[in-house]
């Protein structure tokens, strides 16, 4: 399964946003475009770059390759109602993420590993598929002999609650309710740059 492996860290300053809990420590206290010659570099302010830097940032956020973007980037346009926010609804309700926003992983790239292994069973079936796209009434819930792993007896921490998914943490269960809400998704996401960036 291919997967962009390069240090969370290095994206974050790339984006000059911070991708994982673990890279806003390190931001705090060094910022900027990573390499040894960044600062060197002339940066353009072009209404491309600004749509191109958005696009790589959440791409990056949700952890898919270009392919795999411009993939969902298409079936969004073709989906009813705006277009941005069908992209937003689309990545919200990746089985990966779904993970992570239901506190049973602290970062995305951790949620996308516990799917891969197979940890996770989608209404009584076992996946191993971190893109599954989950519906209203999905049912998710960690696999009987994982449960028994140290990992799931200490989660991370409780999430902020979302009005689309109710998660038990005491019964390892995560339950779809609704669709994701625009103002629930990640801050500080114009998807409207993103719209414009491949309109182009």
């Amino acid at each position: 399964m291919a997967r962009d492996k390069s240090p969370i860290v290095k994206q974050s300053r790339r984006e000059g946003y911070a991708l994982a809990p673990k890279a806003a420590k390190i931001m705090a206290k060094k910022s900027g475009i990573p390499g040894e010659h960044a600062n060197m570099r002339v940066r353009s302010s072009s209404l491309y770059l600004i749509q191109l830097r958005e696009k790589q940032k959440v791409r990056r956020l949700y952890g898919l390759l270009e392919k795999q973007f411009a993939k969902l980037m298409k079936e969004a346009t073709r989906a009813e109602g705006l277009t941005g926010e069908n992209l937003l609804e689309f990545l919200e309700r990746r089985t990966d993420n779904v993970v992570y926003r239901a506190g049973f992983a602290s970062t995305r790239r951790q949620a996308r590993q516990l799917v891969s292994h197979g940890h996770f069973l989608l209404n009584g079936r076992r996946i191993d598929i971190p893109s599954i796209r989950l519906k209203p009434g999905d049912i998710l819930e960690v696999r009987p002999k994982s449960a028994k792993s140290a990992y799931f007896k200490s989660l991370p921490g409780q999430p902020a609650p979302l009005s689309w998914l109710k998660s038990d943490a005491k019964k390892l269960k995560i339950e779809i309710t609704g669709k994701p809400k625009r103002e629930e998704a990640e801050v500080g996401i114009n998807e409207q740059l993103i719209v414009e960036y491949y309109s182009r």
